[in-house]
């Protein structure tokens, strides 16, 4: 398949993906965590906790460290244009 072609992630998906497969281990710490904190405290961090994760995926290479990273920076500009008094 090529990378035109795949589906595009959503950004809980994204986050999983980061938890499971970066092969940086403070990186999947990190989404672990922020993902108990949208479990546990709901859809109103999201957007904080999307970009915390994004924030550490810098070291991540290869087809799906992309589709994760654009899948965030995605919802994160998507999130940032619903936001009021942008």
């Amino acid at each position: 398949m090529a990378a035109g072609d795949q589906r595009a992630l959503g950004v809980i998906e994204a986050m999983m993906s980061a938890r499971s497969q970066c092969p940086h281990a403070a990186v999947r710490d990190n989404a672990a965590r922020a993902l108990e904190a949208v479990k546990g405290q709901g859809p109103e961090v999201l957007r904080e906790q999307a970009f915390l994760v994004f924030s550490t995926l810098a070291g991540w290479r290869g087809e799906r460290a992309d589709a994760v990273k654009r899948a965030l920076r995605d919802f994160l500009d998507q999130s940032e244009a619903k936001r009021p008094g942008t």
